[in-house]
């Protein structure tokens, strides 16, 4: 039989607390971006035809403020929708088939199915994130698709998580002294930390609806406005 009366085991010392705040901010600026798309029967035209909407598109939200440096190219795609596997299918009840197997002169060699599709992606940086919604609003309603919503910008995001982070790390010790007290100990170094940081302006408004108790009952009254949740996990030592 193996002896078990020389196994140690590891108890972790000390007391794990968990430190959360949410920081509040107005966004000083609004970024959308939107795509631009034009389909023709030949490359010259789609990048024609999309240039046109491009310009009729900022036309129609220049009265919101949008000015011509707000707009900011990210790509312009140019593609042949022309699909090759229309050249392997056979022929099909005496019709001639398609490509470099055709064995019919009814179909001439330059002959092309398919036409050119051009995309053009821009960021609009909108000055006032009160207006992003009808920026966006604008330029939709004028042809162009609105890619992944409206994200709204502080003036400095490094120093908004930064506070953050440290008032959740001072909730931690505090909390980490609370308990200490109450056990007859004193907090000492901290051991191990760990830290989450979420930034959101709409995540943590539903969560505080649905538990108050923990996330405070008040949601952002500026449209807008910037939440930095951060949470850490610290293990302090007891002595």
């Amino acid at each position: 039989m193996p002896s078990y009366g020389n196994r140690t085991q590891t108890h972790t010392e000390g007391v794990t607390v968990i430190g959360e705040a949410v920081r509040r901010i107005v966004s000083e600026s609004a970024e959308v971006i939107i795509e631009i798309t034009s389909a023709a029967p030949t490359a010259t035209q789609a990048i024609r035809d999309n240039h046109t909407r491009t310009a009729q598109i900022t036309q129609a939200i220049g009265p919101l403020g949008v000015q011509q440096g707000d707009l900011h190219p990210i790509s312009l795609k140019l593609q042949n929708l022309y699909s090759p596997v229309m050249q392997s299918l056979p022929g099909y009840a005496g019709m001639p088939q398609i490509g470099p197997y055709a064995t019919g002169a009814a179909l001439q060699p330059e002959t092309q199915f398919g036409s050119y599709f051009a995309s053009n992606t821009l960021r609009i940086n909108v000055r006032e994130p009160s207006r992003a919604g009808e920026i966006a609003d604008a330029a939709v309603r004028a042809g162009a698709t609105l890619i992944g919503g409206v994200r709204f910008r502080p003036a400095d995001e490094a120093s908004a998580r930064r506070t953050a982070l440290e008032a959740a790390a001072k909730d931690a010790r505090l909390k980490a002294e609370a308990l200490a007290t109450a056990s007859g100990k004193q907090v000492g170094d901290p051991v191990a930390i760990t830290e989450d940081l979420v930034a959101t302006n709409g995540t943590y408004v539903a969560l505080r609806a649905m538990a108050p108790f923990a996330f405070g009952a008040a949601a952002p009254d500026t449209v807008g406005e910037l939440e930095y949740y951060a949470r850490v996990s610290a293990n302090f030592r007891l002595v």
